[in-house]
């Protein structure tokens, strides 16, 4: 199964899910015993947020609603920030995101009476990419990337050999993931040093698919984003090494989940309304499915599976929500 990736103001509507009203509003019934069998399960469930997360997501949705075709899940993309806001003015109960929840952002959920559960899904290996016939972009060190990031590099740094000298005096083009993103928080702290603290001089964009464009129509660009982008699109693109101190690391499954991809390793989360999980049977057992068969899902949406310690961890935080 291959999923498709969507515009960040799109949601994935899967095997004829309905999309909600804009306030969310209450699930349908579920006339279900809950054990998840085929025709048993009917109801609702709305998930919004990360780009990076939400094939994932929907690639656990439609294997689940596979298996449940009486239940519709929605899958939006606007952004971890995003995802966040409409999770906590309860509009959906199940928040996609690639960084943890912020202080401000648990504030607002607490301000509305959202309770909610974090569980980490999959991993993920945030990829510095350029173009395909790039032929001077093989490896960049953690210092030359905030060298180039950075937000003193803000209509400063604007040609390859003031970033190293050994590079060609050529015009750079950089593409990245908008402010409401988490792989852009993620990023920006880890190289960076600061959450938010970038250069604003380049292309921004919540979707995805538009920074593969730009870095593969442009053969001086750089971008980055989630590792499964980069696989989905490695004909066209190629993943710049990255070096923390102890060489170049190419990003990979391996590297990812044993921490050599460093700093740009990462996990992924979805967040659960406990008042919805509770109340809504459809979202439990869906949520049961995707912890349960996370394996098949990373792989099925072309992911970095959980390791054995990590999906431990996901059963028993599963457990806490009841």
């Amino acid at each position: 199964m291959k999923i498709q990736r969507f515009g960040a103001s799109a949601a994935f509507v899967l095997a004829g899910a309905v999309a909600l009203s804009a306030c969310g509003g209450q699930q349908t019934e579920s006339g279900s015993t809950g054990d998840g069998s085929a025709g048993a399960l009917s109801g609702t469930i709305a998930s919004d947020g990360s780009s990076t997360v939400g094939p994932l997501t929907s690639a656990a949705a439609e294997l689940f609603m596979t298996e449940n075709p009486g239940v519709n899940i929605t899958v939006g993309t606007s952004g971890t920030g995003g995802g966040f806001k409409k999770f906590c003015e309860g509009q959906t109960q199940v928040s996609n995101a690639s960084r943890p929840i912020k202080d401000e952002e648990a504030a607002a959920c607490e301000a509305k009476g959202i309770e909610y559960q974090e569980i980490v899904v999959a991993n993920d290996a945030l990829t510095i990419v350029a173009n395909k016939e790039n032929d001077f972009l093989t490896c960049l060190t953690v210092e030359e990337l905030s060298t180039l990031w950075g937000p003193e590099a803000t209509g400063k740094v604007m040609t390859w050999n003031q970033v190293n000298p050994s590079f060609p005096a050529e015009d750079i083009k950089l593409y990245g993931p908008g402010t409401d993103s988490g792989t852009f928080d993620y990023f920006t702290d880890e190289i960076n040093g600061e959450e938010g603290a970038s250069r604003t001089d380049y292309e921004p964009s919540e979707d995805d698919n538009v920074i593969v464009q730009g870095v593969s129509g442009d053969k001086n660009a750089l971008g980055y984003f989630g590792f499964t982008y980069f696989e989905e699109n490695a004909d066209t693109l190629k993943a710049v090494q990255v070096d923390n101190g102890a060489g170049c690391i190419t990003p990979s499954a391996e590297t990812a989940r044993d921490g050599s991809y460093a700093p740009l390793s990462r996990p992924l989360f979805i967040y659960i309304d406990k008042k919805a999980f509770a109340s809504n049977p459809a979202l439990k057992e869906f949520i049961g499915f995707f912890v349960e068969n996370e394996t098949k899902v990373a792989e099925a949406a072309q992911y970095i599976p959980l390791s054995d310690e990590q999906k431990k961890t996901a059963q028993d935080e599963l457990a806490a929500l009841g």
